[in-house]
């Protein structure tokens, strides 16, 4: 058996990282946030054999999925989510008529498995602090992101980011959708929403909010798309709660609407 060396260890790790690291700092696709919208999208994309990368700001992906609903981890899915869990192959009860139950910890470890395996790689203890905004054929469009250490960020330091390049961003950032806040306030560009700007998600009401989160999805700004509860709140529609059809729907769809774009 042969001795372990903690210098190889180390080594190994750095450069593994490093290669994975340069390799995507160039993307077709970049994805911020890991909750089941984001990790739904990058699966889709990287199964058409797009490449594509998500960037979390926590050490743990999957958003708020992992509680469930006030720490009971299991989650509510509809007709309409049902179909993914069937992709995905994650285990399900009926509860009643259109409405079906998961474990919460089996739904967000089997959608980060599936995803990885399909392609996604996933960076998570990173923050992306802004945009890339550039001119391109005489139209402005976001061209990528500027991100950091959460950790760095977390303990105030002044420490430069560095930017990662892409064809098209996903903002699945959830209820404060950063990356179109960031767009709109320091760029000073007008978003395809009501007011031109963030508006904010208004208070619960599932079944619309389900319905708004699918029909928001949407790219709101050249090179940006927003999905999940960031579709919500960059359009000011209702929250639905602990029920998690729209979220994955809208995953898919974001994903849809990118492949359609990259194609041209």
């Amino acid at each position: 058996m042969n001795t372990l060396d903690e210098r190889i260890i180390s080594k190994a790790i750095i450069e593994r990282y490093t290669e994975k690291l340069l390799d995507y700092l160039e993307n077709d696709v970049s994805i911020v946030g890991g909750g089941p919208a984001g990790i739904v999208c990058g699966y889709y994309l990287a199964k058409k054999g797009v490449k594509v990368t998500l960037f979390d700001k926590r050490l743990t992906i999957g958003g708020g999925m992992w509680g469930g609903a006030m720490l009971f981890n299991e989650i509510v899915v509809q007709e309409m989510g049902r179909e993914i869990l069937d992709e995905f192959e994650i285990n399900y009860k009926k509860y009643t008529e259109g409405y079906y139950t998961a474990g919460s910890i089996e739904a967000v470890t089997t959608l980060i498995s599936k995803a990885t395996k399909a392609g996604l790689v996933i960076f998570n203890a990173i923050e992306v602090e802004d945009v890339v905004l550039k001119q391109l054929d005489g139209n402005y469009r976001v061209n990528g992101l500027v991100v950091g250490w959460t950790t760095v960020n977390m303990a105030g330091l002044l420490v430069d980011p560095i930017v990662i390049t892409s064809n098209y961003v996903v903002d699945a950032t959830g209820h404060d959708a950063d990356v179109a806040t960031v767009l709109a306030k320091k760029g000073g560009v007008k978003l395809d929403t009501p007011t031109g700007s963030v508006v904010g998600e208004r208070p619960m009401w599932a079944e619309v909010g389900e319905k708004s989160t699918v029909e928001q999805t949407k790219e709101v700004y050249p090179g940006l798309v927003v999905a999940g509860m960031a579709a919500v709140a960059v359009s000011g529609s209702h929250r639905m709660g602990p029920v998690f059809g729209g979220m994955l729907q809208s995953g898919k769809k974001a994903a849809e609407i990118i492949f359609e774009k990259l194609k041209k």
